[in-house]
């Protein structure tokens, strides 16, 4: 019998890329993945779960748990914390979280350079690297790839080959997203880009647009900055539809009427490991990178929009107590959903952090609820709801999980010492609310 050369994938950093797109893989014919995971204190615990055959993921993420259940099972994926598997891997995915960090909002790559010195370090003639991280412009070319041309002493395209192909992932889409949207793949040369442009129509249906690798950089945080500066305009609209009495919701239906307008939807605030910096990683690569100084100040704008979101909220909190006479200081705040997105277990850059801190720094106790997170640290988290409002002067909608769209207000209203509601993501029905006889405040709310 003829044995048939796999190809082994090593994916580096199982998170909500790595984790979804290391199982598609697996599950194709000829094609062997390693994942690997640091076996640190905080997510340690993914390479036994994902041995295990299950999916650390929680929320809804349809048909993700199914794909590691049976990739697992015919051996075609495993996930360790030993780098020098690298050695046998024929390609090597890139997937590790890229912040950035202090009042310059600068690129915090500690990861991502480790992760490079790693892959230089056992890296073998041949291999394609490419990087599926969020980076700022010129990221790949001016940082990863001269860590692994130095730790290999092998050159990218002629020693090994080297690309950048960006997730547009979203929790609750995970499988769906990488499987359907168009794929945008840029190569150091032609061969490695050719390269990776085969990968991935191993698992991508939609159209592969091959690019060189700064235009792909530059286009995933181009596109993300869009939809920031999209959220933002709505969110200042919200502002200005409270100011004026009336509902930017219904402002937004009928702006909406017009197939070619789309308005988005405002909120609490933005999260997501994604938006909240990708600004920023445009606007430093540009400054970096470019022939001459540039500072994008809209879109830096539209960043200081989204990011006021949670003080405004807890503007609208403390004027409902102030109301009733209760200070922030004397009051409980019941917290509904600290993931960013619905549905998820999602926290990065989750607005629920600064609303947390904001309303603490007040005086006031916040004890949140979320059915999917399992830790939060930054304030007692209960999946007991009754636990939650029990006592509580003001109910927060942060996040639109689908169970808080079936509140029976009848009973969270015996159960609270005052009946306030503030609405972050119009989740609660207002007449209704205010029939039971609770005080509605929402977001864009007048």
């Amino acid at each position: 019998m003829v044995s048939v050369r796999l190809t082994k994938i090593a994916v580096i950093g199982m998170g909500y890329v790595g984790i979804p797109v290391a199982a598609l893989l697996a599950d194709k014919k000829g094609l062997d993945v390693t994942g690997i995971q640091r076996r640190s204190q905080r997510s340690g615990w993914k390479i036994d779960v994902l041995n295990a055959g299950k999916s650390p993921i929680e929320g809804d993420e349809p048909g993700l748990e199914t794909i590691i259940r049976r990739v697992v099972k015919k051996g075609s994926f495993r996930v360790t914390d030993d780098f020098s598997v690298i050695q046998d891997m024929d390609i090597v995915l890139i997937d590790v979280q890229t912040p950035t960090d202090g009042a310059d909002h600068k690129p915090r790559y500690l990861s991502l350079k480790e992760v490079s010195r790693h892959v230089g370090t056992h890296i073998k003639r041949g291999t394609l690297v490419v990087i599926e991280s969020t980076v700022a412009p010129g990221t790949t070319q001016h940082v990863v790839q001269p860590i692994i041309e130095r730790k290999s002493g092998l050159k990218a395209g002629e020693g090994f080959y080297l690309a950048y192909s960006y997730e547009r992932v979203m929790p609750g889409r995970l499988l769906d997203y990488i499987i359907n949207l168009p794929r945008v793949v840029g190569g150091v040369d032609k061969v490695s880009r050719d390269k990776a442009v085969q990968l991935y129509k191993r698992i991508v249906k939609a159209k592969i647009y091959p690019t060189d690798i700064l235009t792909a950089e530059t286009s995933k945080t181009i596109e993300n900055a869009y939809r920031d500066v999209n959220i933002a305009f709505a969110n200042e609209m919200a502002i200005v539809c409270e100011s004026l009495g009336i509902d930017v919701y219904a402002v937004r239906d009928l702006i909406n009427a017009r197939a070619e307008r789309h308005m988005h939807l405002p909120g609490i605030g933005v999260g997501g490991h994604c938006l909240p910096k990708d600004t920023w990683l445009l606007n430093y690569g540009a400054k970096k990178y470019g022939k001459f100084s540039i500072n994008a100040e809209f879109v830096q704008l539209a960043r200081k929009i989204n990011d006021y979101m949670p003080i405004h909220a807890t503007e609208m909190i403390k004027s409902a107590l102030a109301a009733e006479t209760i200070s922030l200081r004397d009051a409980k705040i019941a917290l509904l959903g600290v993931a960013y997105l619905e549905d998820s277990d999602d926290v990065r850059n989750t607005p629920a952090y600064d609303l947390i801190r904001e309303l603490e720094a007040y005086g006031a106790e916040v004890v949140a609820h979320d059915p999917y997170v399992r830790t939060f640290p930054e304030a007692e988290l209960s999946r007991d709801l009754d636990h939650v409002l029990k006592g509580a002067d003001c109910m927060v909608i942060a996040t639109k999980h689908k169970p808080y769209f079936n509140l029976n207000l009848k009973k969270i209203k015996k159960w609270m010492r005052t009946p306030i509601i503030v609405d972050g993501r119009n989740v609660v029905d207002r007449a209704k609310a205010e029939r039971v006889g609770f005080v509605y405040k929402g977001i864009g709310k007048g």
